[in-house]
């Protein structure tokens, strides 16, 4: 198997270590295992790896309080 470096911040390698299973577990396993909580499909069929990251980002929207609420959304289509 071959690996590669990528960079991120002493903030996520923090939050990445807390994560961890047991304390010799890789930041491959805990990616992984976090990545496997996005759905891979349903009873129609598989979804793309578009639609699993778009899934991704509307969690983190609704986490992150940019949604709308459905009255929001009406009184901004009738203006």
């Amino acid at each position: 198997m071959s690996y590669t470096t990528i960079q991120i911040s002493v903030e996520t390698r923090e939050k990445l270590n807390r994560l961890r299973p047991y304390k010799r577990a890789t930041y491959d396993e805990v990616l992984t295992a976090l990545m496997a909580l996005i759905p891979e499909g349903d009873d129609e069929g598989s979804y793309t790896d578009d639609f699993r990251a778009s899934l991704l980002r509307g969690l983190l929207d609704i986490k992150d309080g940019r949604t709308f609420t459905s009255e929001e959304v009406a009184r901004k289509l009738a203006l």
